[in-house]
């Protein structure tokens, strides 16, 4: 395991569980755009609690690879899911903040392939 891959990997995972808090929370600036889109009050929790999981998954991964392969690819599909959402709902100027989220999860999985 390289120092970048457990950097990239820790950043990502306080990146993700920071967006899951911000769920929790019901921090404006995340519910009123969830809200635009479609996305009923009733699915923010489970939305939270897939996020708070996959960024627990990416850290246990540091340690056991199999939950980090599998954590990533739940997050991939959860922001891939997210932008097709913004997408269907034309908000077409919020489709780079699921990918903010998409990109590092990423970046760590690539660079624990070269680790």
């Amino acid at each position: 395991m390289s120092t970048a891959h457990t950097i990239v990997t820790v950043l990502a995972a306080l990146w993700v569980g920071f967006s899951a808090l911000s769920v929790f929370i019901r921090a404006k600036w995340v519910v009123e755009p969830l809200a635009e889109y479609g996305v009923g009050a009733r699915w923010w929790p489970w939305l939270g609690t897939a996020k708070a999981a996959g960024a627990l998954g990416l850290l246990v991964g540091l340690f056991v690879p199999l939950i980090g392969v599998l954590a990533t690819i739940g997050l991939a599909v959860y922001f891939t899911g997210a932008v097709v959402t913004v997408a269907r709902a034309r908000s077409y100027g919020h489709l780079p903040f699921p990918l903010l989220y998409l990109a590092p999860v990423i970046g760590a999985f690539v660079l624990g392939l070269a680790a």
